[in-house]
Order: structure tokens, then C-alpha cells, then sequence
């Protein structure tokens, strides 16, 4: 049998719709990516939601109409691991500027780490989050609360809707947000009510492979290509491993963070997202860069965790295809040139992402790495089943019309006068992508278009459940 929206073989359709408005949009002619099929056709958009979904849909004067043709529309990404910077590290972003890169990117749904000033440690500090968002940020927001070692609490007290998560670094971390104590992540994996999010590396492994590394260059000068050395595959295996055990033991709900070695790999399933109690995430530059970049990039390309090897690099990249990963994201993290700029270890991790997050994975399907399914798969369709993400994540009657439009026709150079981060720098500056994002939705409205933001923030706090 046919279905009327989900085959390719289904018969056109046509919905005449009364009371056609001004405030009624129509996309027309385009090829709609949606839960693992390419077709063509069209969607009709009210008070922020898509209410028609159609190979032909009539609309009457007065609606707006936007002609895709030739055109790909994917559902807007969901980008589940940010450092917007915003309280206190201002300096480096916040939610107006680092969320304006994110819609001209193409991601329309973001959900910001903990690790800001002052810490987001408890429910009060995660509220007044949520208020100093709003009006501000360009795309939709959740947050997380971060894990301590004192705060099970007010882990323990947490409600569906109130967060997207509790974020445990076992690992990395600044200020109080490591989590060390066996007994406190015992408690956590057993108690949190909501879904652990986790950055796995093992410190004392981490510590003593540096001490070596001092050891080699007394004077003191550590190569920044020792990186990944002292940021080891071992490191982060011992970190993740012991989170899928703990998970397994107490049946928590765990989501770890940007994997990077082969060897996680095997602590993984594939399967439907769905219907898995553990899932994983890679990030875009662990899919795109390797260890060879480092004399070429140096500091600008050293995170945490580290990237590593061409190895690793395609491991990851199959994982993908194959479902053993569930979701792509970015680990976006602005710091200014300044603080790159210091010696290593010196300098801090991360690096700016989010503009060109989408634009990196099209590089992939034209290059016939990645399918537009698996893209908008991994980056919109897993997070909303993972994090059950209430109407969005999704192209379908009734959701929010978070949408973003892809041209194949044209390209990206990235440069310094495009660039939106606060930090106003990219990696991939100087580089010219295969593709364009023409056009962002954010809940309905038309929020980006012609390389320009065209209208002001009006991003909505994620509902879950």
C-alpha cells in the first residue's frame, strides 16, 4: 500500500485550506528529507506549525509562498551539546550571538552545557538560565544541570521539563563540575530521575600521560600533536566504559558525549535509538579533522576530547552509517584568539562549530559518505526520540515548522566578515563548503535568509515528555 506522505509512490494531493492568510506560508516544490526518505513536495505552515504536507497543495490569496525548487528542506538540527558562555564567560559568546550562528547554520534547537559562571549546579541557577534565554536566543533552548560531587539533591528533586538533562563530566572540567568521587556518581547513576549526559576521560590516566610528556620536553615545550598522546584513546575508554557499566547496574538513561576512538565503539549497539537505554554521540570535527591537522591548525583544533587518528576518524564515521552512533553534534566552544594563542597545555580546549555544523555533513553526502537521511537522522530525528523532545525534530502535520533549506547549487566560503561567533574565528576559515543554507525556521517564522537574520529572537524553551 501507498501512504499518502511517507512513499514515493504515493498519488498527489492537494488541500484546499479556508481563510487563507498573510500568516500562512507555503514551501512548494521542494525535496522534503524526512525519517529516512528524499521526495518531493510541499508543506503549508500556520501560527508556527506545519498543518499540511503534500506532493500538491493549493493555497488561496494571501499566503506567502516560498518556491523551493531544486531545493533540499531538512528538519532543523537539534544541537545537544553547546558552550553558549552566557552567565560569566560572556567575553568568549552568549545565547544572542552564539544562537545567531547557530540558525544561519541551519540549527534551530539547541541544548547548553553547565559549565558557565556561576556553575549551573542547582535548580535556581538552572531557572534564572531559562529566564535570561528568553527573547534572547534565536533558536529554541534547554539547558542542562551540571553534576558535582555534592549535589545529588537537587539532581534527585528534578522534574520532567525542567531540564534537558544532568551533565556529569568524568573528566575535564572547570571549577566544581567534576565528578571523582565513585560514591556521588554511584548516587547519581542511581537516583537521577532525568537522562545522564557524560564526558568521559580519565583523569589519572590523563595526569600521569602528561607528567611523561613533561618528562620528554623539560624545557617545557610540549608539542601541541602530543594532544591526543596525553588525551588518550586509553583515557577516554577507561571514562566511557565505567559509565556503560554504571548505566547497565542501575538501569539509568545515559547519553555519552562525543566519542573518539574505534575502541568506545565497542561498548555500543546499533538499533533505533528509541529503544536503547544507552546511546552515543559523535561531534563534527571528530568527523572531519585527524591528528595529521595538528601542524597545520595547532591550537585551534585542540579539544577535549582530543581528535585522534585517521583510524579513529573513519571508525566514526562508519559507526554512523551503521547506527552504533545515534547522534551528531558539535561541542560548539568559542574562546578568543588571545586565549588559543597561549602555550600548550596552556590554552584552553574547544573550538567554534555551530555555524558550519550541517554544511560539513553535506560535504560528506556529496562526497557519498553520508545519505541526507542518515544527516537529518542523526541530527534532528534521534535527538527528539533520545531526549523525548516534545513536536519538533521532526517534518511532520502538527509539529513545530523547524525547518532549514539547503541549496547544492551554490557554496560557502567562510571568512572573517560571515562568521557570527562572538570569538570571530572558525577552523574552517578560508575554506569554501559545496552547499549554502538559504533559508531557516524557527518555529515557524522565516528567521534567516540571504546570508542575513532578518528578524529578532524569538526562540521557545524545548518542551519534554
Amino acid at each position: 500500500m501507498c501512504s499518502v506522505i511517507f512513499n514515493h509512490c504515493w498519488q498527489q494531493t492537494t488541500a484546499i485550506l479556508p481563510d487563507m492568510r498573510n500568516d500562512y506560508v507555503a514551501i512548494i516544490n521542494g525535496n522534503i528529507v524526512k525519517e529516512g526518505l528524499s521526495f518531493h513536495g510541499d508543506l503549508l505552515i500556520t501560527d508556527g506549525r506545519i498543518i499540511k504536507i503534500g506532493s500538491s497543495i493549493h493555497t488561496q490569496v494571501g499566503t506567502k509562498v516560498i518556491d523551493a525548487k531544486g531545493k533540499y528542506l531538512f528538519p532543523g538540527l537539534i544541537d545537544d551539546q553547546v558552550h553558549f558562555r552566557e552567565p560569566g564567560l560572556t567575553h568568549k559568546g552568549g545565547i544572542l550571538s552564539e544562537s545567531a550562528a547557530a540558525v544561519a547554520g541551519g540549527v534551530t534547537s539547541f541544548m547548553d552545557m553547565p559549565n558557565v559562571k556561576p556553575a549551573t549546579t542547582t535548580r535556581q541557577l538552572l531557572a534564572e538560565k531559562y529566564t535570561l534565554a528568553a527573547g534572547k536566543a534565536y533558536a529554541n533552548y534547554a539547558f542542562y544541570l551540571g553534576a558535582s560531587n555534592t549535589n545529588i539533591d537537587e539532581i534527585k528533586q528534578l522534574q520532567t521539563g525542567e531540564t534537558c538533562g544532568v551533565k556529569i563530566f568524568m573528566g575535564s572540567s572547570t571549577g566544581n563540575l567534576l565528578v571523582d568521587d565513585s560514591q556521588a556518581l554511584e548516587e547519581i547513576f542511581a537516583q537521577c530521575p532525568v537522562l545522564i549526559a557524560t564526558h568521559c576521560e580519565d583523569n589519572p590516566t590523563i595526569e600521569r600521560n602528561l607528567a611523561e610528556a613533561r618528562q620528554r620536553y623539560p624545557e617545557g615545550n610540549i608539542p601541541i600533536s602530543e594532544h591526543p598522546h596525553i588525551r588518550s584513546v586509553e583515557a577516554c575508554y577507561k571514562s566511557s566504559s565505567k559509565a556503560v557499566a554504571l548505566a547497565k547496574k542501575h538501569g539509568s538513561k545515559l547519553h555519552v558525549l562525543h566519542l573518539t576512538s574505534k575502541k568506545e565503539l565497542d561498548l555500543f549497539s546499533s538499533g533505533d535509538p528509541s529503544n536503547k537505554n544507552i546511546t552515543a554521540e559523535v561531534c563534527v570535527h571528530h568527523l572531519y579533522f585527524d591528528d595529521s591537522y595538528y601542524e597545520s591548525m595547532g591550537s585551534k583544533i585542540v579539544c577535549n576530547p582530543a581528535i585522534k587518528t585517521s583510524t579513529d576518524r573513519n571508525a566514526l564515521i562508519d559507526a554512523v552509517r551503521t547506527g552504533s552512533i545515534d547522534v551528531i553534534a558539535t561541542d560548539h566552544a568559542p574562546h578568543t584568539l588571545e586565549e588559543k594563542a597561549k602555550p600548550y597545555p596552556d590554552h584552553p580546549a574547544g573550538l567554534p562549530l555551530i555555524q558550519h555544523s550541517l554544511l560539513v555533513l553535506l560535504d560528506f553526502y556529496l562526497k557519498g559518505e553520508l545519505s541526507l537521511e542518515t544527516i537529518a537522522e542523526k541530527t534532528s530525528h534521534a535527538l527528539a526520540n533520545i531526549y523525548d523532545i516534545k513536536d519538533r525534530g521532526f517534518i511532520r502535520e502538527g509539529y513545530w515548522a523547524d525547518l532549514v533549506l539547503v541549496d547544492f547549487e551554490k557554496t560557502t566560503k567562510v571568512n572573517s566578515g560571515n562568521i557570527l561567533y562572538d570569538c570571530g574565528w572558525s577552523p574552517f576559515e578560508g575554506y569554501e563548503f559545496n552547499s549554502l543554507i538559504d533559508k531557516t525556521f524557527v518555529n515557524g517564522e522565516l528567521i534567516y535568509t540571504n546570508g542575513k537574520l532578518i528578524t529578532k529572537p524569538s526562540g521557545l524553551k524545548i518542551e519534554f515528555g
